[in-house]
């Protein structure tokens, strides 16, 4: 690697698929990288495990520490209440969104982080200026990665195959999940 050390950063990781290429590419532009796992929104309570497990392989890979913040799932359906019909990508995600990166932040001045960002970037179905300006709206120590760009997603996905880390199909949410699914899908779980 060349070029001058940019400072260190905390990555808010949503899952080991988003993080995979965003860690690597924070480390190739010279920064200083720790994860965030902080993710109240994810349901059911065993896909937050799954998605939390699957930062072992995220961690030895590439050798990166990754810390785990509460599983603060009642303060996230009191964030989101009266939004819960919102499709994906509305207010209700940008309220999401500011809650996981408050915590992001948070956690960057208590350990005296230089920068925070969030893997959410990556993702197809995000709409990385959304979040660019609930992150800026935070602070001015928010670095705006657009982690879609180099080919983020496809590497990322190349990278879960090599490593056969579990890809998920909804973003985490509830709402989202019944979005993607349907309400019956909801009704065979629970018989």
């Amino acid at each position: 690697m060349y070029g001058e050390f940019k400072g260190r950063v905390l990555l808010h990781i949503c899952c080991a698929v988003c993080a995979s290429f965003s860690i690597q590419r924070l480390k190739e532009e010279r920064f200083s990288v720790v994860g965030l796992f902080y993710n109240p929104n994810i349901h059911p309570w065993q896909e937050y495990e799954e998605r939390r497990k699957m930062l072992e392989i995220i961690r030895e890979k590439l050798n990166v520490e990754i810390i785990e913040a509460e599983y603060d799932v009642k303060r996230w359906f009191e964030e989101i209440k009266g939004h819960e019909a919102d499709r994906e990508g509305g207010l209700r995600c940008q309220i999401c969104w500011r809650m996981r990166l408050e915590k992001t932040l948070f956690f960057m001045k208590k350990l005296n982080f230089d920068f925070f960002t969030t893997t959410l970037t990556i993702s197809p179905h995000k709409n990385s200026k959304k979040i660019f300006e609930v992150g800026r709206a935070l602070s001015s120590s928010f670095l705006e990665i657009n982690f879609k760009k180099k080919d983020g997603f496809k590497k990322a996905i190349e990278f879960s195959k090599r490593y056969n880390i579990k890809r998920q199909n909804y973003c985490g949410c509830i709402y989202s999940f019944l979005e993607r699914w349907g309400k019956d899908t909801i009704r065979l779980i629970s018989t």
